[in-house]
């Protein structure tokens, strides 16, 4: 992971024009991050603006791992839950570029997001992934416990349904 920084992401109109394209890249590869191939580019920017303003109100934390000026991955950490849910925050929008896969960019990213979680006092990250080529394996390796999986939950970005694998991990708590 030599090169990579890893900070949190505030809107500029270039920004969230590379955000998008990061978002149309993973989506054409098949990655089940909520949108369909292809990916209009205007969806993609309305997402970005929209996830980069909640970041702005608080809302969320969006992180980037950049390699130089190349933005590689980027995860989300969501902090705006129900009255009754103060102390969970959730893992969401995992994406990497296909060509910065398996350098350990994305567990930097999920490392710093936990570590986020805990400063604001959140004590259970909760996420869902794709069954089918998800990063079931990566939560796994972080300490995630499955929970179960929900067939057919959503369309595949190329058509065709997948189930989803629920998560969750206690953080921030000494254990005994």
């Amino acid at each position: 992971m030599s090169g990579i920084h890893i900070r949190p992401l505030s809107a500029t109109p270039a920004l969230i024009d590379t955000l998008a394209a990061l978002l149309a890249e993973v989506v054409a590869q098949g990655g089940s991050v909520g949108f369909m191939h292809p990916l209009d580019k205007a969806q993609g920017r309305a997402f970005w603006e929209r996830a980069l303003q909640a970041a702005a109100d608080g809302q969320r934390i969006v992180y980037g791992a950049f390699d130089g000026a190349t933005l590689a991955a980027t995860v989300s950490l969501l902090l705006d839950c129900p009255p009754n849910q103060p102390h969970r925050a959730e893992i969401a929008k995992m994406m990497t570029l296909p060509r910065y896969r398996g350098r350990g960019i994305a567990a930097a990213l999920l490392r710093e997001a936990e570590a986020a979680a805990v400063e604001r006092g959140k004590t259970l990250l909760v996420l869902d992934t794709a069954s089918e080529g998800g990063a079931a394996g990566l939560y796994e390796k972080h300490g995630f416990t499955l929970t179960g999986e929900i067939p057919d939950y959503a369309l595949k970005p190329h058509g065709g349904l997948t189930g989803t694998l629920l998560y969750w991990k206690r953080i921030g708590i000494e254990r005994a």
